[in-house]
């Protein structure tokens, strides 16, 4: 007989809003990472744009990773 799962809220709302925090910490930093090397190897405005795109695609596996690695250890649903 199969068992029913439910959602378990307090932990999908602690791993987004963990996910909010640390994502506007992640691009955050990938945003002035990105300006301050364009700045310091005078790249341009098209090099910033390049950084950018690099850096924000990074920030994204990272993003990822942590939203993975934070439903091992808090499940998002639970037998009941």
């Amino acid at each position: 007989m199969a068992q029913s799962r439910r959602i378990v809220w307090l932990n999908v709302v602690t791993v987004v809003s963990a996910a909010i925090l640390i994502g506007a910490e992640v691009f955050g930093a990938a945003f002035a990472g990105s300006w301050a090397l364009a700045t310091l190897f005078d790249l341009g405005s098209l090099g910033q744009r390049i950084l950018d795109g690099i850096f924000v695609l990074g920030g994204v596996v990272v993003m990822a990773q942590f939203i993975r690695f934070a439903h091992r250890i808090e499940p998002f649903t639970a037998r009941g």
